[in-house]
């Protein structure tokens, strides 16, 4: 972050200044809400519709406008943005007319984990809310009273953050615009790297690039611990002392006597016996992770006892394995997966649970996704039994790549495709029946699919 930025932003993040949060509602912004207010700030926010998030901050004294208007940010010695809210945002262009100053989520975050003496920052393509999820009970189930900024519903919280009293932060760490390079790791943990966020990069050596000066930030205090069975990370991080973890037995955190299931194994900490794990969730990638969460706690010096027992009482962030209920005997899980890679090991993880046929509904997320990895996702899809496909859901695209989920189904044999998630949710309804694991997978409606076929009657 640049040095003007900082001394311009420490000058409005004081007690008695007044923020206004437009989309207030979202994810990390209400725990930032929350994190300003407890400095001393007067907070107000808005947001394009009223959730049960906007009501718990309104009850914690943070007004929240319902829909953006200019009005709203009058008073304001500064506004903060999601990156949902654009330029032309009436909110936004009235703080500009006005002279007020407008900062960005991911710069306000790494000026607030400059608080904390212990800033744990989860980066890599995959698999960063899972560990994020995992440090979370192992660093509450050791009393570090951690700050926590999660990209999903964690259980435990009962939310997707949570604030804090003590100098320990973990926070979910994305790469796409690089907004990770605004934040201040002291301690850094990078899963893996692969192609992804293609309408922002321009390539593989771009993504390896950015990672590489996001595991640069870290002081020499702190840690940097990578993935040593991903190539990508390896190659990216040349030359950098960083600690390794892995399924091999070559990385400095790795298991040893794994079972058949992937669900059960021995942790050896830079050769020294750490702990026995068992983890709740199914896939060899689950197991990465857990040795990924196993490495930041023993370089926090928790014990391998809490580790191991914080693990097996992981509850899953909403929408990763997530059982939703049952159709016709069958069992529907919910899960975000949206990246080919992420596809694959989910349904390879699936299937060691023993299911006859696992049924595949998916909605690509992004056309520049599905256009850049076109070719990764048949692959992927193509491991299912049965494949049913929703058109693309947009998000913040147009159809620029002039493509469609029926391309992707057509490449697929026996693949199905459905315009709408309604009907994608009614061929389920035909299909579903006793031994299947039905997967809701991707981004967008699809999620309602499952949400359909769950109905108490089924």
């Amino acid at each position: 972050m640049k040095k003007e930025l900082i001394q311009e932003m420490k000058a409005y993040y004081q007690p008695g200044k007044r923020v206004h949060i437009s989309g207030i509602g979202g994810v990390s912004m209400r725990a930032l809400a929350v994190i300003l207010k407890n400095r001393g700030m007067v907070v107000s926010g808005s947001d394009v519709s009223a959730t049960r998030f906007t009501e718990e901050l309104e009850q914690m004294g943070i007004p929240v406008h319902i829909g953006h208007r200019a009005e709203n940010v009058r008073g304001a010695d500064c506004v903060l943005r999601t990156a949902a809210v654009h330029d032309d945002n009436p909110e936004i262009t009235a703080a500009r007319a006005a002279g007020i100053p407008v900062f960005e989520r991911a710069d306000t975050l790494g000026l607030l984990m400059q608080d904390y003496e212990n800033a744990i920052c989860v980066a890599g393509t995959h698999g960063k809310t899972t560990t994020t999820g995992m440090l979370t009970h192992i660093l509450m189930e050791a009393g570090r009273d951690p700050t926590v900024l999660i990209g999903g519903y964690m259980p435990l919280l009962d939310a997707s953050h949570r604030v804090g009293h003590s100098g320990t932060m973990i926070a979910e760490s994305c790469e796409y615009c690089n907004s990770f390079l605004s934040f201040s790791p002291t301690v850094a943990i990078i899963n893996n790297i692969e192609e992804e966020h293609l309408d922002f990069f321009k390539d593989l050596d771009e993504i390896k690039a950015s990672f590489r000066q996001f595991a640069e930030m870290v002081p020499q205090r702190g840690m940097v611990i990578i993935n040593g069975d991903d190539a990508n990370t390896v190659d990216a991080m040349k030359g950098l002392p960083c600690k390794t973890f892995g399924l091999g037995r070559q990385n400095d955190i790795h298991p040893e006597e794994i079972s058949e299931d992937w669900r059960h194994c021995k942790v050896y900490c830079d050769g020294e016996f750490y702990c026995d794990l068992s983890i709740p969730n199914y896939g060899k990638f689950n197991l990465t992770n857990a040795i990924g969460a196993c490495a930041v706690a023993w370089q926090q010096g928790i014990d391998g006892k809490t580790t191991a027992h914080a693990i097996a009482g992981y509850k899953s962030v909403g929408r990763r394995q997530q059982l939703l209920g049952h159709c016709n005997g069958a069992d529907v899980y919910d899960d975000y997966a949206h990246h080919p890679s992420e596809v694959k090991n989910l349904i390879a993880g699936i299937r060691t649970m023993g299911y006859k046929r696992i049924v595949c509904a998916y909605q690509p997320f992004t056309f520049s996704r599905a256009a850049t990895l076109f070719d990764k996702f048949v692959d992927a899809l193509s491991t299912a039994d049965v494949l049913v496909m929703a058109e693309i859901h947009p998000a913040r695209e147009t159809n620029t790549y002039n493509i469609s989920s029926r391309d992707i189904a057509a490449k697929i044999p026996g693949a199905v495709y459905y315009k709408t998630v309604p009907e994608v949710a009614e061929f389920l309804r035909r299909v579903a029946r006793p031994g299947d694991a039905v997967l809701i997978t991707g981004g967008g409606p699809i999620v309602k699919a499952g949400e359909a076929i769950c109905l108490p009657e089924d």
